[in-house]
């Protein structure tokens, strides 16, 4: 059995500069149902969102999310937690020596990405882009904020209602490009058919409330126009950021068992050959 058996994973995305930025520097990329890579890797999507204020943010993340599927899908025999860890590092690494070939100082994006794979669904996360799951009518945000406000939540020193309107909201605490190494958020939670999926940036959550990604996602209207309402209702609020969402709707899953995530034995080498000179 192939993952494509049985699987229908419906995505919709949108990206805009902005009403204040003059560049995008937002990246997404998603995956093609059809290639032969989904049939062996499962469905991959990711979102990247160059820092501004730093050199060549849209760079930054259209090269780390490069990076991260290459290494991902050059990584067979590999467990797929592993492919996520190591392709977030490779994307890491390459934005860093980027930044040093070119003299141009610290480049840094954030990135988000999920993998489908049956009922499973395998995240990795570095920065403040988010990943909220829809399901039964309310979104729940399933990654942490690398931000310094994001901390403060994890320390219960503020409400996650109140991130949204703190003025260090944006200091990022780990990202990729400023060090050779970033340790990523790396896990897995159980996925169900007709289950909403929401990868977005800060330009979209910080000006859109969780029960309204509920409320919009709920909407039963088709991704590629649940994508649009929400980047449009962000778009109509005050801001001074690109805006970028990714929406996957999980019409139908199969049982395909991983057997990668089975086996004791990996190899870093093979998957680093590439990227470290």
């Amino acid at each position: 059995m192939t993952l494509l058996d049985k699987v229908e994973i419906i995505s919709g995305s949108f990206t805009h500069v902005g009403k204040v930025r003059k560049e995008n520097e937002d990246s997404l990329r998603l995956c093609d149902p059809e290639d032969e890579f989904t049939a062996v890797n499962g469905h991959l999507y990711a979102i990247a969102d160059g820092m501004g204020g730093y050199a060549l943010g849209d760079k930054a993340s259209s090269l780390a999310l490069e990076t991260f599927f290459d290494t991902f899908y050059d990584s067979d025999g590999i467990p797929t937690m592993q492919k996520i860890k190591v392709g977030i590092q490779n994307a890491n690494l390459s934005v860093y020596q980027t930044a040093q070939k070119l003299g141009v100082g610290r480049m840094g994006t954030t990135l988000t990405a999920v993998n489908i794979k049956g009922h499973h669904l395998y995240i990795g996360h570095v920065g403040d882009t988010r990943a909220y799951l829809v399901r039964h009518g309310k979104a729940t945000c399933v990654t942490n904020d690398h931000t310094r406000v994001g901390e403060l939540v994890r320390m219960k020193m503020l409400t996650p209602e109140k991130v949204r309107t703190h003025n260090q909201r944006s200091v990022l605490e780990k990202c990729l490009g400023f060090n050779l190494f970033v340790q990523p958020d790396v896990f897995k939670i159980g996925v169900q058919n007709d289950d909403i999926l929401i990868l977005c940036s800060d330009g979209i959550w910080s000006v859109i409330e969780d029960d309204e990604f509920a409320e919009i996602a709920s909407s039963k209207t088709e991704v590629n126009v649940l994508s649009e309402k929400i980047g449009e209702a962000a778009l109509s609020r005050d801001h001074d950021d690109n805006l970028s969402v990714i929406v996957l709707h999980l019409k139908q899953l199969n049982h395909f068992k991983d057997e990668n995530d089975e086996k004791k034995e990996w190899s870093l080498q093979k998957i680093f050959r590439h990227f470290v000179k």
